[in-house]
This record gives C-alpha cells, structure tokens and sequence, in this order.
C-alpha cells in the first residue's frame, strides 16, 4: 500500500533557487508532523511563468509606496508593519528626544560604547544569531553599529531600552531585505519575536526588557499613515507593475499548457493524492480539478489563494459564478491569514463545498503573504486533514 503522495504548487514570482528552498521547507515541515508522504514539487516557473522580454521597458519607476499595511490588527504588529518599512523608525524617534550636548568629563564613556561594542560582537558572528530570518544580521549589525543615530538614542535611553530598540531595529533590517529580495519564505511572528527577544539580552537587555514605550510613541504618530497605505498597496497591487503580476496574466491568458502538465503528472501519481498550492499555485490547483475529473486527488489545500475571488468575479477560467462546483471536485482545505490582503474565502460560495481555516501568522501584509510556510498551524491543520 502506497502512502500519501502531496504535490506542492508554488506561487508567483517564485524562480530557483528560491524555489528549491521553498519546497524543501515545506517537505521537512510536513515530515515532521507525518512520516511516509511522498512529497512532490510542481515547479512551473521557469517553463510557463512570465518573463519580462525587453528587461522591463514596460514598468514605471519606483514609486516607493509603503509596506505599512496593517492598521487595526493590533499595535504589535502595525509598529512591525512600519519598522518593515523604516527599520530606523524608533531611532529616529529616540534620537528626536535626546538632551542638549554637554561637555563629558574627561576619560568619560561615551552613552553608546558599550552597545556599539556588543553589535560588532554580533556582527562578528555572522548571521547566526537570527538564522531563523535567513541571512543579512551580520551586515544589519555592522551599519547600526556605525548609525549616526545611535550616539542620540544611547543618551536618550536607559541602556535596556536602547538594546531592545537596537534589536527590532536588527530584526525589521533582515526581514525588510527579504521582502526586498521577494523571498517567498517570511518567518512568522513567533520566531521574529524569539529572535528580536535574543537579541536583545545579547545587546544587554534583561529577559523582560520592553520597547512599550516606543512602540505606543510610533504607532500614534503612523496610525492614519498606515490606514491610507493599506489602500494605495492594494490599489498597486492589482496593477501590473511588478513583475511576479505577469505570472497571474499570462496564466490567466495561457494558463492552459501549464494545467495539462500539471493533469499528465497528477495521472502518472498513485493514489492517494493532495494538491497544496500557494497564492496562484492555489488558482492553478483548483482549475485544474474543476477542469477534468482526476480521482486520484483526495483533497485540495489553497493557502493564500484568491481562487474565491476570481470565481466570484467571474475572473476564474474554469467556473463562472454562480455555477456550482462540480461534485467529483475533492474536499477544499483553504488557509488564511486575516492579515494577508491577498487571501480570500471559499465557504460562503460553495457551502459545505469549502473549509476555511483562520491562520495567524503576526506579520502584517505584505510579509502576511509569505509567512504561511513558517508558520507550524499551517502544517498541523494540512496533516489533521490528509487522506
């Protein structure tokens, strides 16, 4: 009797190797919380993914909008949603508020010695400290240590609080340079938090040291900023001006050729079978199935997906609402993060059809969109669920 084999479907914008380090997350995640699934990576993007021809003659320029995108969800992860945006945010802040220059006796430390010493000692480590994050501490390190900022903020701080401002500072840099860099894993906000709380005890805060006080002080002067922003990114977000936007039209426009391979390798697979796809590998995965009967699936799992929006929009190739869905589709697992704007909801459209699950991962969007694959909830509700 042969075990469970799981296709995973990526989404867009994924290209090697990050596709590679995508799925291999995925497949020791889901080991861990079962043995003997036969795990096999559907990676489309080379082969029917969007190129952009002329080198991006067709993209305006930057216009540096902002990723502060969650405002009402909780003063956490509004003032991480800013730091992601501006990780010196709260050392400005600090900085703002240092007291008039004085003379210092002579041979007198400096306020910021001791913390610039122990980021060089963290710098000197390597990335090692934050490796949950991926990579970028060691340089994120070496460029606070030499802020121009960070002599204000010592003689403004108690030194707890500056090494707990220091740290999600630290923090907010690698995750920042993730998005940047279109990572399609994005650590949850647990493990952020674990790192920034290391950190901080390695720049010389106590175990309970707090940034309550900057945090409350930031998010009062960036609320209505980040309420404004959650609307000029969704509004940016459904324009074609970022590349990753080419995938969802070319699959719209030609999405066929990459559903018959997806149909070719499904027929070749034992069964049983469980298709988990991501964002537009969720799309992917469900046309597909509404497309032809394929009775080795048992289940289809969509995290992120706006295959329910599609559908309800009359966008989706395969269903126009409010067709039903046809009944040798599997049972639909679709995950959630309240968070991620680019997530949408399947039960209210197809009734008994579709369950949808509510997972947190404490990122703000647009790392929201990133974070499911790190987060252990996901896994837990994926296996509670597999044939």
């Amino acid at each position: 009797m042969t075990g469970t084999t799981v296709v995973f479907i990526h989404g867009t914008g994924v290209r090697e190797p990050r596709f590679t380090a995508l799925a291999g997350k995925v497949r020791a995640s889901l080991d861990a919380e079962r043995s003997g699934l036969r795990f096999v990576p559907f990676y489309w993007g080379d082969t029917h993914g969007a190129t952009l021809g002329a080198g991006g003659a067709s993209l305006p320029p930057s216009t540096g909008q902002s990723r502060t995108l969650a405002s009402g969800y909780g003063d956490d992860i509004t003032a991480w949603g800013i730091l992601y945006d501006d990780p010196d945010a709260e050392l400005a802040l600090a900085a703002a508020a240092a007291p008039p220059k004085t003379e210092r006796p002579p041979g007198a430390a400096r306020p910021e010695q001791t913390v610039r010493l122990r980021l060089g000692e963290l710098a000197a480590q390597g990335d090692a400290a934050a490796a949950e994050l991926g990579p970028g501490l060691a340089d994120a390190a070496t460029k606070l240590a030499a802020h121009p900022l960070l002599a204000p903020a010592a003689a403004a701080l108690a030194p707890e609080d500056l090494a707990v401002l220091l740290a999600r500072a630290l923090t907010a840099r690698v995750i920042a340079a993730a998005l940047d860099a279109d990572q399609p894993l994005i650590s949850d906000g647990d493990t952020r938090d674990s790192v920034a709380t290391r950190l901080a005890e390695a720049l010389g805060a106590p175990p309970a040291g707090s940034g309550r006080t900057l945090r409350g002080r930031l998010l009062r002067i960036a609320t209505g900023a980040a309420a404004r922003a959650v609307l000029r990114r969704r509004r940016a977000l459904t324009e074609a001006a970022h590349p990753a936007a080419g995938d969802i039209l070319r699959y719209l426009s030609r999405g066929e050729p990459l559903r018959a391979e997806l149909r070719a390798l499904i027929g070749k697979l034992p069964t049983p079978v469980v298709l988990i796809g991501h964002s537009l590998g969720g799309i992917i995965a469900l046309d597909t199935l509404v497309g032809a009967p394929l009775p080795q699936v048992r289940l289809l799992v969509t995290a992120g997906s706006q295959g329910p929006f599609l559908y309800e929009s009359g966008s989706l190739p395969s269903l126009t609402h409010p067709q039903p869905l046809p009944s040798y589709v599997p049972d639909w697992l679709n995950l959630y993060d309240p968070r991620d704007l680019l997530a949408y909801l399947g039960a209210g459209l197809f009734p008994g059809r579709v369950t949808d699950v509510s997972v947190d991962s404490r990122q703000p969007f647009p790392a929201a969109h990133s974070a499911y694959w790190t987060n252990p909830a996901v896994y837990r509700h994926i296996v509670d669920r597999l044939p």
